[in-house]
């Protein structure tokens, strides 16, 4: 039997994700960043040193906020930009150890206060849970 997701219940999957999400913000105790910015950080963590325009791509933003919020998080001392080697007309925009210490610390703060809360749960459900990341994973992926 082939059970599909209704609009009411893609929705109510967005909404618990961003009720999730920002009850992890607003209750860890560690530097607080605004949801674009942490996407930045956490892009320029996993992937390296990138252009504007693919952090724009990659944050799900426009060029614009991408680039006003690099120009924050460079005035907070978390990333900074360089000259690209392939092309020294262009800039690229890198973590620095402070960028790197914050979403580092953002990361495990979330992530230790998620585990607290996941050793509520009954067994099957943290089985559940363990099942169904990899497709939030691709879910949240903007190339797929």
């Amino acid at each position: 039997m082939t059970t599909s997701l209704t609009d009411q219940d893609a929705l109510q999957l967005v909404v618990a994700v961003h009720r999730l999400t920002r009850s992890l913000r607003q209750s860890a105790s560690v530097r607080r960043l605004q949801p674009t910015q942490l996407l930045v950080l956490a892009e320029l963590a996993a992937q390296g040193p990138m252009r504007i325009g693919e952090i724009a791509v990659r944050a799900l933003c426009s060029q614009p906020t991408a680039t006003t919020v690099v120009t924050g998080l460079e005035a907070g001392g978390m990333v900074r930009r360089a000259s690209d080697p392939a092309d020294g007309r262009a800039t690229i925009v890198e973590l620095t150890v402070l960028g790197r210490e914050t979403i580092l610390s953002l990361s495990h703060g979330e992530a230790e206060l998620l585990s607290e809360r996941l050793s509520r749960l009954e067994p099957e459900e943290r089985d559940a849970l363990r099942s169904v990341t990899p497709l939030l994973r691709r879910l949240a992926d903007p190339t797929w």
